[in-house]
């Protein structure tokens, strides 16, 4: 059975941007308000930081309960792991999610620092100085006959797009404008020559693009 490389539920701006400048402990999206960016999300039945009963069921929600399905593997930058930069001054940080991180996989951090891996729960976290294909076929391996995501931030995604890696995409469009930022893209239109497109747009105002191998 094919292994695909996956991006799902990655968010932008209508402008493209993904995460903003000056990223910080206290801001993990820089000058980017992820609650406006995301909101889309929060609003969903399926939404795991739900508090409350409620939330909608439509097509947002149908995306976001798609997420984890039959994923095996998770790889991403070292700037979605957390906002140091450069060496560690030590291994005391071990992610934005606590002891209890979301993805239920192993995961895969690309850093020019690599350290020890490390164990939360039932997500093993791996640091990797390597390429794109390196890391992907490390990836595949652990995720044991199922598909890998990738989750980003836009820096690894633009990586893995130019080593011609990805399978498929699915990416939200929000109908904000940020103008500066880390930025995916000039254009969803940018990846027509590779991939087949077919938009989605959403009562909630996203629109979502989903790109497949033409």
């Amino acid at each position: 059975m094919t292994q695909l490389l996956r991006v799902q539920n990655f968010n932008v701006s209508s402008d493209g941007i993904a995460a903003g400048q000056d990223q910080s402990l206290e801001r993990p999206f820089g000058h980017v308000d992820p609650g406006k960016l995301f909101a889309w999300a929060g609003e969903t039945a399926s939404w795991p930081l739900r508090d409350a009963p409620g939330g909608s069921r439509g097509i947002d929600d149908l995306f976001l309960r798609d997420y984890s399905h039959n994923i095996g593997a998770e790889i991403m930058g070292r700037n979605k792991f957390g906002p140091q930069r450069g060496p560690w001054p030590d291994h005391q940080w071990q992610g934005w999610w606590g002891e209890q991180p979301p993805f239920h996989t192993p995961v895969f951090v690309m850093t020019h620092h690599p350290r020890p891996s490390f164990t939360l729960s039932d997500t093993t976290f791996h640091f990797l100085d390597a390429d794109p294909e390196t890391v992907l076929a490390q990836a595949r391996h652990a995720a044991d006959g199922k598909d890998v995501r990738l989750g980003g931030g836009a820096t690894v995604i633009r990586q893995f797009l130019d080593a011609d890696l990805i399978d498929t995409l699915h990416i939200v469009v929000s109908p904000l404008r940020f103008g500066t930022g880390v930025r995916l893209w000039d254009s969803p239109d940018e990846l027509l020559d590779r991939y087949r497109l077919e938009t989605v747009p959403s009562p909630s105002g996203v629109t979502h693009h989903l790109y497949w191998r033409k």
